[in-house]
């Protein structure tokens, strides 16, 4: 039940508001003294407070200074018998929600005070979701006590309070953003937005909207001005996925908000000004893209201030036990299951793997496992079959491939297999199984036409 405090030197508006809002189903608390009112406040954890402005003493607009200092999310409605737009406008700069004027509408009341708590619900679930974020990405949650992972840790300590540019390398699966977003919630940017962006999901122009906003009109579709993801991330962090797909004259508008914090909107003219942190990540060398030509030198140099570098799973697997624990723990009771084990055949066997997905592999091999075992158990045959097959590469080539096959036929026996392998893992996904294998997507499309393999899955 939620509760009003009505604070009013005039009793007989004191017991008109208790019976009417009792009536509605809130618990009331009434005080005709301000001071005991904020004596009350202290003592309860009131959701809403009604006020008189004109009191004895104590007026309103302290109580509603004083409120507001001990909570200030809480919502205040001021009631004035005068109606002077000077007091409401000084009552709303100081943080009321609203005002009414005496004698009030009973709807008109009610209305204001529905609003008022849903807003003050609203406040307390992002609070609360915030706290929950916060709690689940500081550094000491990520899973691993491997020498990498220590040092990991003590990077992310050091460098999340500054202003430091950082890059996240790593292969696929192992956990950039989780990382990017721990550097974050440990920052004293924590209060603010965390806004991600992957470079490889949308087309040049998309990725320019969508990085940098977009006046109406500026080109067919857009009916409206949209903030871009920079202007969206002020006083936060932007994290770059995959910062290494992104083209060259993006680069070089990337570049120019690192240097200055401005930017134009597509199809704008004013430069809007923004303080973010960047933080991006790729698994790819940018050291190399660069000598290729594919990354711009001074846009490296500016996004390379800190670079963490992510070692694949099978560098780490003194984690790999813990891994597991946590994500049977983290799919049992998302499963509605409880005290589930693990056999030491089936332990063994996800041991002795490679990972070649890494975390986000195990991780699914896990939730798999948890979903299909009988008996709050897990067992080897509960594990997929591409898990069983972690041979040694020489014994797998000598009975995969006969002795008078050519270099380049067997070749491509063992590409179109892996081609293959990588699409069972990933349900079908092209673009997932590509980045499992490391190569481009549009190769892997190639190769899928060379060998006649079907997918439906994009």
């Amino acid at each position: 039940m939620e509760i009003i405090l009505v604070v009013d030197d005039e009793k007989n508006y004191l017991v008109v508001l208790q019976t009417l809002l009792e009536g509605e189903g809130y618990e009331v608390l009434t005080s005709d003294s301000p001071i005991h009112a904020l004596e009350l406040l202290e003592a309860c954890d009131a959701d809403l407070v009604i006020t008189d402005m004109k009191m004895p003493k104590m007026d309103g607009i302290e109580i509603l200074e004083r409120a507001k200092k001990g909570d200030p999310d809480l919502p205040v409605i001021m009631m004035t018998a005068y109606g002077t737009v000077e007091k409401a406008v000084e009552a709303m700069k100081k943080g009321a929600y609203d005002y009414i004027t005496k004698p009030f509408q009973n709807q008109e009341l009610m209305l204001t005070i529905r609003k008022a708590l849903d807003m003050r619900n609203m406040l307390k679930q992002n609070r609360m979701l915030h706290e929950e974020l916060s709690a689940k990405y500081k550094f000491d949650n990520i899973v691993g006590k491997s020498k990498p992972m220590l040092k990991i840790y003590e990077l992310i300590k050091k460098v999340a309070n500054s202003r430091a540019t950082v890059v996240i390398t790593g292969d696929s699966g192992t956990g950039k953003e989780l990382v990017a977003r721990s550097i974050h919630f440990n920052s004293n940017r924590q209060e603010h937005p965390f806004i991600s962006v992957n470079c490889t999901a949308l087309t040049e122009t998309l990725l320019e909207s969508e990085l940098f906003g977009h006046e109406k009109g500026s080109f067919t579709g857009a009916v409206s001005m949209k903030k871009g993801r920079f202007e969206l991330a002020d006083k936060g962090t932007l994290f770059l996925d995959e910062v290494g797909e992104m083209s060259m004259g993006l680069q070089s508008k990337v570049l120019r908000v690192l240097q200055e914090m401005e930017f134009e909107r597509v199809g704008g003219t004013v430069p809007i000004k923004v303080d973010v942190r960047i933080v991006a990540a790729t698994n790819k060398n940018l050291k190399e893209e660069v000598h290729k030509g594919n990354f711009r030198e001074d846009l490296f140099f500016r996004l390379n201030v800190v670079h963490i570098n992510l070692p694949p799973l099978r560098e780490r697997s003194d984690d790999i036990p813990l891994l597991i624990s946590h994500f049977v723990k983290k799919y049992a009771l998302e499963n509605g299951k409880e005290d589930i084990e693990i056999t030491a055949n089936a332990l063994k066997t996800l041991l002795n793997y490679k990972w070649p997905g890494n975390i986000r592999e195990l991780e699914n091999v896990v939730e798999r496992a948890v979903i299909l075992c009988n008996q709050n158990q897990i067992t080897d045959s509960d594990l997929p079959d591409e898990i069983h097959e972690s041979r040694d590469l020489e014994f797998d080539i000598d009975r995969f491939i006969p002795l008078n096959v050519k270099l380049s036929e067997a070749l491509e026996r063992i590409e179109e297999r892996m081609i293959r392998r990588a699409l069972k893992q990933t349900n079908n996904v092209q673009a997932h199984a590509a980045d499992l294998l490391g190569i481009a997507k549009n190769l892997f499309q190639y190769k899928m036409k060379k060998y006649r393999i079907k997918s439906s899955n994009i």
